[in-house]
């Protein structure tokens, strides 16, 4: 796949009706992107890939290198193969900071995808990790309600994301959907919250070509409902 194109696969909707048993391994979604973010098996833990390594950050706190990813799965994953448009220094001083950069950056982008790259030092970061699934088809506001939640002050490290325009809610998340890993890769997790130490580095593209694919052979996706519940993702989401 080309530079700044989006691939996912499956979608936020499936999750929030707990489609994870299945999914596709994870050396696939590698064919497709170097940065990006998602969620494992039974949605046990936070996905980052990070210069095309995929690790996973799980809820007791550590992080693992994902060494032979064509035998470990996803049911949800979004990448891209990451080449920034615009490279810059920023101070933010708080995760609700970020979308005006952003507009400030690309004032045309309102309605394209902007794939996000910050690297530096973070005053403070808030992460949560989910803890997987108790059951198969258990939705994703339950898989939430039992997150673990962490503050990690004056680290450094990654945050990989994205920004999605508001009229793929439902397919993906819309806004900023950002995850962090640190410098030493053991630790990290979905950003809740955020603070710059200084200015950091912060690479942005926008991008405008969006491949999805859904998941097929899986009764768990067929018999989902789909529905549209923008209030649960957003509260999941953080």
């Amino acid at each position: 796949m080309a530079q700044n194109e989006v691939f996912q696969y499956s979608l936020v909707s499936a999750l929030m009706d707990g489609v994870a048993t299945h999914g596709t391994p994870i050396s696939r979604v590698l064919d497709h992107g170097d940065h990006g973010l998602g969620t494992f098996k039974s949605m046990n833990g936070e996905m980052i890939v990070l210069d095309g390594v995929c690790y996973q950050m799980k809820s007791d706190g550590t992080v693992e290198h994902i060494h032979t990813p064509s035998e470990v799965i996803t049911p949800f994953a979004t990448v891209t193969r990451f080449n920034p448009h615009v490279s810059t220094r920023a101070t933010i001083s708080n995760k609700k900071d970020l979308p005006a950069l952003l507009s400030k950056l690309f004032p045309q982008g309102k309605n394209h995808f902007l794939a996000i790259r910050m690297d530096g030092t973070f005053k403070r970061i808030k992460v949560r990790t989910a803890g997987g699934q108790c059951f198969p088809r258990e939705g994703m506001v339950a898989v939430a309600g039992r997150q673990t939640t962490n503050m990690f002050e004056a680290v450094k490290g990654t945050i990989i994301g994205f920004r999605c325009p508001t009229y793929v809610m439902g397919l993906n998340v819309a806004g900023d959907h950002l995850h962090f890993i640190d410098e030493e890769r053991q630790k990290g997790g979905h950003i809740l919250e955020f603070e710059t130490e200084g200015e950091v580095e912060v690479g942005v593209s926008l991008m405008s070509k969006f491949h999805l694919e859904v998941p097929t052979e899986d009764e768990e996706f067929n018999e989902a409902s789909l529905v549209h519940d923008k209030d649960g993702i957003e509260k999941v989401e953080g």
